[in-house]
């Protein structure tokens, strides 16, 4: 079983930025593609970016295109979401996920809330 946990949500004005953190716990961490997901009040967990294992394949949701970055430490077991020019629309909860052989590990969310 693989745990995984984000950290690194919190409070920030529109405008501003705020980096998420997610720390897998395998052993093998460096084979696993990784991915952040979003869900706001009322509305379904949606597609933010992903990652691949060698950190060579990126992918980004168009609503955050040029805003956001996903990278990955593998000596750390960690993946980063650095978030830039937030706006009240990325209030959500933040979801890390791990992926491998057709297995998805998801954390319990991160609160990332963007006032205007």
């Amino acid at each position: 079983q693989v745990q995984v946990v984000e950290s690194g949500g919190g409070l920030v004005q529109s405008g501003g930025s705020l980096r998420l953190s997610c720390a897998a716990s395998a052993r093998t961490f460096g084979v696993y593609d990784m991915g952040w997901f979003r869900q706001a009040p009322g509305m379904e967990r949606e597609f933010v970016a992903a990652i691949s294992w060698s950190g060579g394949t990126l992918d980004y949701a168009d609503s955050v295109k040029g805003r956001f970055t996903i990278s990955r430490d593998n000596t750390k077991n960690t993946v980063y979401l650095q978030m830039s020019s937030l706006k009240p629309e990325d209030t959500a909860i933040y979801y890390c996920y791990a992926d491998r052989s057709k297995s998805r590990y998801w954390g319990q969310g991160t609160q990332v809330t963007v006032s205007s």
